[in-house]
């Protein structure tokens, strides 16, 4: 590359890196003058790349949004810092459609050094997550995510049709409040103008969006993530379960996630309200507390209680030796 050509290509890694930069400025980075950073900023013009130039005592040279990304000139740590966020959002399912994250990564990886990125290929090779694969079926379409998002920042009204987990077909008028991102899905919570009240719609079941004329104001008390999460809280189990526990607030909530229960202070303790398939998995649940508790509701629950308990009293008694252990039933 000639040193010209480079210079130019480093032009336009300074803009990128800040909002506006004077000419002096540029020249000095450079080590050209005035004129020529002039000269630099008609040809990335002529190629297309949307350089401005803004006169007067607060002036410079600037990138303009254009209708096309330009070439993007990332540092060998903002390449890493890119591919890594890729990487995790891909697999813990915050990415949106599939293909559009991995070929993504396949570009920044064809330019990278090959130091750099056969570095790179071994802690991806060697990454290891707590948390299990999200599914591939639930990344939102960009299109739906980028509607929803303008729409939610200006406080305007969007149709969409969404499709229930029934396979049920409905056509919705939403003042969409928030974006969240909870296990892996995408969702959008607000005003449901069909329902007349707020409620929290998966971005994957969502068809087209679009803008409607009226707008709307978000309470100003609102909020998104303690509303999805409560909402997601409360979808119909089996049992309706109230246990009353002798521990503090905090000490609850760093054991217990806000979508499998609420959780409420008071004078005796923390009043746990949550809804469950299985009373042996919650069984479990509360005996992994550490705490006293006493259950309220549903009776059943105190007898798979007291079952897991002589479990786990007939487990304590065993030899160190051990024998097989009896098959049971798993335990949720």
């Amino acid at each position: 590359m000639s040193q010209p050509a480079g210079r130019m290509l480093a032009l336009l890694e300074l803009l990128q890196s800040r909002h506006r930069a004077t000419a002096a400025d540029l020249a000095a980075r450079l080590g050209v003058d005035e004129r020529t950073v002039r000269r630099y900023a008609a040809t990335l013009l002529d190629l297309g790349i949307p350089v401005t130039a803004d006169r007067g005592r607060h002036g410079g040279y600037r990138l303009r949004p254009g209708y096309k990304l330009p070439p993007l000139m990332l540092t060998d740590d903002e390449a890493v810092a890119v591919l890594l966020g890729l990487v995790v959002a891909e697999r813990l399912g915050i990415a949106s459609e599939q293909p559009a994250t991995a070929t993504a990564l396949a570009k920044i990886r064809r330019v990278l050094p090959e130091p750099l990125a056969d570095r790179l290929a071994a802690v991806q090779e060697h990454l290891g997550f707590t948390l299990p694969r999200a599914g591939r079926e639930h990344g939102p379409a960009p299109g739906t995510l980028l509607a929803l998002a303008s729409a939610a920042r200006r406080g305007q009204r969007v149709a969409l049709n969404y499709r229930s987990w029934r396979g049920e077909e409905s056509h919705r008028e939403l003042d969409p409040y928030g974006l969240v991102v909870h296990a892996g899905r995408w969702y959008v919570t607000g005003h449901d103008h069909r329902r007349g009240e707020i409620r929290t719609f998966r971005l994957d079941r969502i068809g087209a969006v679009t803008p409607r004329s009226a707008t709307f104001r978000v309470p100003d008390d609102f909020d998104a993530v303690a509303w999805v999460t409560r909402s997601l809280a409360g979808v119909p189990y089996a049992h309706e379960v109230e246990v009353l526990l002798e521990t503090d607030l905090d000490a609850v909530r760093r054991r217990i996630p806000p979508t499998v229960a609420e959780l409420t202070a008071g004078a005796d303790g923390v009043l746990l309200r949550a809804r469950a398939e299985s009373l042996p998995g919650m069984a479990v649940l509360l005996a992994g507390l550490g705490c006293p508790f006493t259950v309220r509701r549903p009776e059943a629950l105190r007898a798979e209680v007291a079952a897991y308990a002589r479990r786990l009293a007939d487990w304590s008694t065993r030899s160190a030796g051990g024998q097989p252990p009896a098959p049971r039933a798993p335990l949720d």
